[in-house]
């Protein structure tokens, strides 16, 4: 493991990763590329998953319940990657820890148990960072510096279209079914509700969406049962500012160019987003119909790419430089609320059929 030069060689911050599943050896595989961090230990009650962080961790304790590894006093951080519907009561045990924590997405699978979280978070001595790594694909964070610097004008429309392929197969299976995930919507789509209210600066206000399930999974049965995920939806956000967001969501359309695209249009201009493909295209009204220029955008910063284009590795950055510095999280669980919360109205406004407010979801808006 490297040594953090860059910070005066001070001893290795010690992680722990809770979770060893895909995404949990995602971080893993990160972690071994960031100087400064050192993975001491892990946890997963599944053995074949520890067996998979092994391989990329093979220094590391293990344990098979997390509660023992935040016990074990050999970890100055933890990542908590378990399934979803789990993320409430680990996240409960790891706060009352004291570690620093970067939670991986979605937040909770309800808004009662984010909103739980966030309040524990405001009491919590360290870092608590929301996992909401999109934000640090490259092209993304160059569309967002465009929107900050005026490029677009006043922003007033944000559309963003994910066309992929669907779901892949998880330990036991339990992204099958929406009781575990929180929904499509909220397992896949917080991404894109936390990337609207980032680029807009407002907070929504109002959903309606439409979406079903009409190709994925419906062949597969699990202890007899069919899996009730989404795969694909159209989903309009409304902002407090006026702005309108949407999300053009199918999970059966992996035969394309890029897996994202996002679109933001203000009063001046037109910026986009193309991943993985890597691109921003910036279009200027004052420059005349059709005129365009692209720009190709790499980070050299990112020594690892793994499964996001490197955003993981540059979100592994900041969570460090955060616990060592002691400054705040740049990603809060409350951003993490919200982009549950959306999710949650969008899937309401499909069952009910009608437009659902941010506030009937939430209760009361969050601080």
């Amino acid at each position: 493991m490297a040594e953090d030069t860059a910070a005066g060689h001070e001893p290795p911050v010690r992680y722990g990763v809770i979770g060893t599943g895909m995404m949990g050896c995602e971080h893993l595989q990160n972690l071994a590329h960031v100087p400064g961090a050192v993975v001491t230990a892990v946890a997963d009650p599944h053995p074949t998953s520890r067996e998979w962080a092994r391989r990329v961790a093979p220094h590391a304790a293990e344990f098979s319940d997390h509660r023992d590894l935040l016990a074990s006093g050999l970890v100055d951080a933890v990542v908590v990657a378990s399934p979803n519907m789990t993320h409430a009561a680990v996240l409960d045990d790891v706060l009352a820890a004291g570690v620093h924590v970067l939670a991986e997405k979605p937040l909770c699978t309800t808004v009662e148990d984010c909103r739980r979280i966030v309040d524990a978070a405001a009491a919590h001595p360290g870092v608590v960072w929301m996992g909401l790594e999109y934000r640090y694909l490259p092209p993304v964070a160059r569309l967002v510096a465009e929107v900050r610097a005026g490029t677009a004008g006043r922003v007033r429309m944000v559309a963003i279209r994910e066309h992929r392929f669907p779901f892949l197969r998880k330990v036991g299976n339990w992204n099958r079914f929406s009781r575990n995930t929180g929904g499509t919507l909220v397992e896949k789509c917080c991404h894109f509700f936390d990337l609207m209210r980032l680029v807009v600066g407002a907070d929504p206000v109002r959903v309606l969406a439409s979406g079903a399930q009409d190709v994925n999974h419906l062949d597969e049965r699990y202890d007899g049962e069919t899996p009730d995920i989404l795969d694909n939806a159209y989903v309009i956000v409304e902002f407090a500012d006026g702005t309108r967001g949407m999300l053009d969501l199918c999970m059966f359309a992996e035969a394309g160019r890029n897996e994202q695209e996002l679109c933001v249009v203000g009063d001046a201009g037109k910026l986009e987003a193309l991943v993985p493909e890597s691109v921003v295209r910036i279009g200027r009204r004052v420059d005349g119909i059709g005129r365009h220029h692209d720009v190709a955008v790499t980070d050299e910063r990112v020594a690892f790419t793994g499964l996001h284009h490197g955003a993981s590795y540059l979100e592994h950055l900041d969570f460090l430089h955060a616990v060592r510095t002691g400054t705040p999280a740049a990603v809060t669980v409350t951003d993490g609320l919200w982009s549950v919360a959306t999710g949650v109205a969008a899937h309401r406004s499909i069952d009910e059929g009608r437009p659902v407010t941010l506030a009937e979801v939430l209760g009361t808006t969050p601080a």
